[in-house]
């Protein structure tokens, strides 16, 4: 039985649940009719099937076995009946300690349920304190949750209110700073201003809305406050302008950028540069004040100025110096107000544009008539020939008197001269509608008419030598001095700065005052010079002595011109009355006389033979008149113009007389051979033969009676 003891104990499997294993502590099965009686009959047998039914790769046979194990086991029969009963024993200790383990979780799970019966006794409790609470507060807490409501809505509205008043309103500070005029004009000013002028730009926006009462307001508000802040800036500007220094290349930046910001309020822009004006206006008078006298306005000597009135030794210098001063003020004053104003225009000119359309006046105006765009430069020389109007009286004021009191013919016109030349410089540089240049203008006049006046006067005063023509026949004096007061004033023209297609049209007045009475007075001179040929004589040597002076200036090239033109004319009649002198002179008048209107027909010849000076006497005295004649011809004829100063023209006029004379008598030769050669005809035709010491006593040829050639006559006449 021992041995049959271990092989019946079935043990319990780890998880607790019974097994029918071979193992397990359970009680035998009973045997099942007649097979298990005989199982019982043979426990061999059935213990050999038992063991061969046990699956050894079943997990809980394994761990049995590992159990066993464990335990160090030894295979004994004391051991193998010790092993159930050591099992059933710590089955039934566990189990114990189950129990007991179980007994205080009961325990424990007693006292849970009763903390859990006083937890819902006390949760029952304070649902009901908290019902009844809630009951109670209920209404507090719905005002609670609309105050809260309400204070979103507060705190938003908050958020844009003050978005809306930064961006629509200006702070206590701000509007101090825009202002009040114990606040600096700044780059704060500045800031605030353009923030001030978006402000009434974006109240348009506010005016869109039904309500438009608030967009009123703040526009209002705001253009109070710009309008305060522009008459800030309009008398800030003026202060400035009191102290401000041209002279000064860096101007103040802020003074630029004031002038920039006022120009959006054209009046007060006007207003402004008027102030200015006057301030520079007074500053530059009493500036060619201190430069003309070296003292200034207030009295006060300054001694590192050089007097212009005690420098200048003439009135030209002095007219001079007053110019030059004039034109380097006017050019400093144009630069400096091109910094302050023009390198800007295009700021200013939005800025006044911007001013013309809001200011009230624009908006009643009709569109049509609108106001013309501002032009920078127009303007800068509007306001520079208005600073220098002051410095311009005191310069008119003493330029007219320098020219009311000269007495020189060639001064008054060289003053003229330069006030040309510096009214054509003012021009350029102020433009044509300057007051300045309209000074200008009056005084080159007034210097002109000066010029004009003392030329009057010196004519008259030299009436008396119109009467008295000089025994040589030369230019008389007057008109020689005449001639040196056109040089020096054609020499002073000729550095002016008129352009040449006019040089000859604005010349010619002064051609007309200090040169056409002159030779108006030879031309009366000469009326009462006898013969003609000393007549011609004088008028060309006073034409010549006038050409002479006219020539080397190409604006007086016209009148030069007619001048050669009279010289030609009256050369002309010194050759016929050289020619008639020749002819006179000779004793050939009435042989050219007789011969000039015949020519090689028999008719003529038959008139020839009539003609008295073709007498064989006539024409033996005319040779030997001519054979004396000829030596001395030239030289008479020379002596004739020996007052021509211009020894070329005079030997020309000669020449040409000489030279017609000589024409002349080649037809008279050719006459005369002609009509020898006729009458040999006649006489071989008739058969007539006579002695020829006869015949040439009582017939001799014409050309025996006048042997002289005309190459003879060239020869001697050349």
């Amino acid at each position: 039985m021992a041995s049959n003891g271990l092989g019946s104990i079935h043990l319990p499997p780890r998880d607790g649940t019974s097994s029918p294993g071979p193992l397990s502590p359970g009680p035998l099965s009973p045997p099942a009719g007649g097979s298990g009686a005989r199982a019982s009959l043979n426990p061999v047998s059935s213990k050999i099937t038992t063991v061969l039914s046990t699956s050894y790769a079943d997990a809980e046979f394994r761990e049995s076995l590992a159990l066993l194990d464990e335990r160090h086991v030894t295979h004994s029969a004391e051991t193998r009946r010790q092993l159930r009963l050591d099992v059933q024993k710590e089955v039934i200790d566990s189990n114990g300690k189950i129990i007991t383990e179980f007994g205080r979780v009961a325990e424990q799970l007693r006292r849970i349920g009763t903390t859990i019966d006083k937890l819902n006794k006390s949760y029952q409790e304070m649902r009901g304190h908290v019902t009844s609470a809630h009951e109670a507060t209920a209404s507090t807490l719905g005002e609670a949750s609309s105050l809260m409501t309400q204070r979103q809505n507060i705190e938003t509205k908050q958020q844009v209110l003050k978005a809306f008043r930064e961006h629509f309103v200006l702070s206590e500070d701000e509007v101090a700073s825009l202002t009040l005029t114990a606040e600096p004009v700044d780059d704060q000013f500045f800031m605030v201003l353009a923030k001030a002028k978006r402000i009434r730009k974006d109240c348009e926006f506010l005016l869109g809305f039904e309500s438009q009462t608030l967009g009123l307001e703040i526009m209002d508000q705001t253009s109070k406050n710009l309008n305060q802040a522009f008459q800030k800036l309009y008398r800030w500007i003026q202060k400035e302008f009191k102290t401000l220094n041209l002279e000064n290349p860096q101007i103040n930046a802020s003074i630029r950028r004031a002038i920039r910001v006022l120009a959006e309020r054209p009046s007060l822009f006007q207003n402004c540069l008027e102030f200015f004006a006057e301030a520079r206006e007074q500053i530059l008078s009493d500036a060619i004040y201190l430069a003309l006298t070296g003292t200034s306005a207030s009295g006060a000597k300054d001694n590192s100025v050089k007097p212009i009135e005690l420098v200048a030794h003439d009135p030209l210098r002095y007219v001079g110096d007053m110019l030059a001063w004039t034109h380097s003020a006017t050019v400093s004053e144009r630069e400096a107000l091109e910094v302050l104003f023009v390198s800007d225009g295009n700021e200013i000119a939005k800025g006044i544009q911007e001013g013309r359309e809001n200011e009230l006046w624009s908006l009643m105006a009709d569109e049509s008539d609108g106001p013309a765009e501002f032009d920078a430069v127009k303007a800068l020389n509007e306001l520079v020939d208005r600073d220098v109007s002051g410095a311009a009286r005191i310069l008119r004021q003493r330029v007219e008197q320098v020219i009311q009191t000269n007495e020189e013919t060639i001064l008054a016109y060289k003053l003229a001269n330069l006030l040309s030349f510096y009214r054509v410089t003012f021009s350029k540089l102020l433009g044509n509608d300057s007051v300045l240049l309209q000074s200008m203008a009056n005084l080159e006049t007034e210097a002109l008419r000066q010029f004009r006046s003392l030329m009057r006067d010196h004519i008259t005063t030299l009436q008396g030598e119109f009467q008295h023509t000089p025994s040589d026949l030369g230019p008389p004096e007057f008109l020689q001095d005449s001639l040196k007061q056109l040089t020096a004033i054609m020499k002073t023209y000729e550095t002016s700065l008129a352009s040449d297609g006019d040089r000859e049209a604005d010349f010619a007045p002064i051609i007309a005052e200090s040169f056409d009475p002159f030779m108006s007075g030879c031309e009366n001179m000469a009326e009462t010079i006898h013969p003609p040929p000393r007549r011609s004589i004088f008028l060309i040597n006073c034409l010549l002595a006038a050409q002479e002076a006219l020539h080397p200036f190409a604006f007086t090239a016209a009148r030069a011109s007619r001048l050669q033109s009279a010289i030609r004319e009256h050369s002309g009649r010194l050759v016929e009355s050289q020619y008639g002198f020749l002819r006179a002179e000779s004793g050939l008048e009435a042989l050219f006389a007789a011969l000039a209107p015949l020519r090689d027909t028999k008719e003529d010849a038959a008139a020839m033979a009539r003609a008295p000076a073709l007498r064989p006497d006539a024409l033996t005295q005319a040779s030997q008149n001519l054979d004396d004649f000829l030596p001395s011809a030239i030289m008479d004829a020379m002596e004739n113009v020996k007052h021509l100063q211009d020894s070329r023209l005079a030997r020309e006029i000669t020449e040409e007389a000489a030279d017609r004379f000589c024409v002349d008598f080649e037809h008279v030769e050719e006459m005369l051979i002609f009509a020898d050669e006729l009458a040999e005809q006649g006489e071989e035709e008739e058969g007539q033969t006579a002695d020829r010491d006869g015949g040439d006593e009582s017939s001799p040829s014409l050309r025996a009676l006048f042997p002289r050639t005309t190459g003879e006559i060239r020869v001697l006449l050349s």
